[in-house]
Parts: structure tokens; sequence; C-alpha cells
């Protein structure tokens, strides 16, 4: 196996508050959920539907270091990638759920791209590469 990136480590304040947002409202497919006993906290991964590389690991903020990062874990640039094959039926999707854009779509040289946000504030880009 060639190595890649696995998971990408999202702090975040509640586990099933982001499981909500990034299934019910960004389309995501919850791949794990287990309880850690010895370590009191979850294992929780979700990825886009189809995803096979690269997923997300959202992890519960465990100690005031933490909870000051949730949301801001970029200093409010763009973190996270999402490419799409259609950027129309994802934009309308995340519309129809509600999710909160920063401005309008717009065409760059490197595709069509929107700027969203997730729950907690951390900026995404949602970009259909040319």
């Amino acid at each position: 196996m060639k190595p890649h990136i696995a998971l990408v480590s999202l702090v975040v304040r509640d586990y099933d508050e982001a499981i909500a947002f990034y299934t019910g409202k960004l389309g995501f497919q919850l791949l794990q959920d287990e309880y850690i006993p010895e370590q009191d906290k979850r294992w929780v991964v979700v990825a886009p539907a189809g995803s096979q590389e690269c997923k997300i690991l959202l992890a519960r903020a465990s100690n005031e270091q933490q909870v000051a990062r949730v949301g801001d874990q970029h200093g409010g640039r763009v973190g996270f990638f999402m490419h799409t094959d259609d950027f129309w039926r994802d934009y309308q999707m995340f519309t129809r759920n509600g999710v909160e854009f920063k401005g309008p779509p717009r065409e760059e040289p490197y595709g069509t791209v929107v700027v969203f946000r997730d729950l907690y504030g951390n900026l995404w880009d949602l970009i259909q590469p040319k």
C-alpha cells in the first residue's frame, strides 16, 4: 500500500451534534462510531459518500486548549477543501439543508468554488475542479 493521509482530526464540541451536521447537512456517511471506555471517548469517523482515502475523525474537545480551538482550527482561513464532480448538485443540496455560505459561488481559474462554514464556523471550500 502506498502512503496516504487516512484521517484528518477535526476538534468538535459534541459528537452527536457534529455527526448530525456532517451527515444531515453535508450528506457525509457515518463510517465508525465506537465508544472507547478506557479513554471515555468515541472514535467517530465521517466522510463524503464514496470517499476512499481521506476521512474526518470527529474528536471531542477534552481540555480548555482544545475547546478554544473549536471552530477556529485554521485561524480564520479555509482549512478544508472538498472536491465534487457536480458543483451545482451539491451547492443546491447544501442550500436546502441550511448550510451557511460566506459568499456566492464563483468561477476561478482552478474551478467553480464557494466557501461555507461548518456548524462551529470552520471554513470549507466546495470545489469542482476544471
